[in-house]
């Protein structure tokens, strides 16, 4: 426990130092946030709902594709390139310690992006979650932990920040496009919606859709299965192809 707590505190003020990791994890979201608050406020669209409404599923997670896709993957790549995963080699340290804590750092930086953009939504256009708060809870967890599955597995194949750079740019940006993060994703021509259904991220916030919403629930077993079983499979597979160079 002391040596996760050490290695904890060190990486934790690494990325807080880090402007990156704050700005796209925190600071990005509450823009978007107050881009679509100033520009369509609590007008309501064709489907009885407003904009704000529609969009809090999703701008809750740009700050876990965030940190899942470019800020873990990116850090345990430096890591290894720079030999400093080598000298852990010759440590009692485990490749779960080294995953987990960054893992654990990402998921403070996304809860705290969740948090202030519920606020500012909340204080600046009277927003309020319709569903089970519980159930909200839930679906977000399981979302990130399937999000943050995916950026551990990435984590532990890239070799160098070169390969990594290019494995994040292939999965960040289809997934913060296409799955609804940052652009509403019923705006999509319907081919668009069709690929885009099958990215873990798109699953993931139309169930926090339909969970802060109080939507109709005909997906949500399926939605949750897929997402456990992508969290399952890459959290399991990082472990068993983690490389410290």
């Amino acid at each position: 426990m002391k040596k996760w707590m050490t290695y904890f505190k060190i990486q934790f003020v690494l990325s807080i130092r880090s402007v990156d990791g704050v700005f796209f994890g925190i600071l990005m979201p509450l823009g978007i946030v107050g881009l679509i608050g100033l520009t369509s406020g609590n007008e309501l669209t064709s489907g009885g709902y407003s904009l704000i409404q529609g969009s809090f599923g999703a701008l809750i997670t740009v700050g876990v594709c965030a940190t899942a896709f470019m800020g873990l993957p990116l850090t345990i790549a430096d890591y290894r390139e720079k030999k400093i995963l080598k000298q852990f080699f010759i440590t009692p340290a485990k490749p779960s310690l080294l995953l987990w804590v960054n893992v654990i750092i990402c998921a403070l930086i996304s809860t705290i992006s969740a948090i202030c953009v519920y606020l500012f939504l909340h204080f600046g256009w009277g927003f309020t979650i319709q569903g089970n708060v519980y159930l909200v809870i839930f679906s977000y967890l399981l979302t990130m932990t399937a999000m943050y599955g995916l950026g551990m597995f990435m984590a532990s194949l890239c070799k160098t920040t070169k390969v990594a750079n290019l494995v994040c740019t292939l999965v960040y940006f289809p997934m913060l496009l296409l799955s609804g993060a940052s652009i509403p994703f019923e705006i999509f021509p319907t081919w668009i919606q069709t690929g885009a259904k099958i990215l873990p991220l798109t699953i993931g916030i139309d169930l926090l859709k339909t969970t802060s919403m109080n939507l109709d629930a005909t997906n949500v077993t399926m939605q949750v299965i897929y997402l456990a079983i992508i969290a399952i499979i890459s959290i399991v597979g990082s472990m068993k192809l983690f490389r410290w160079e």
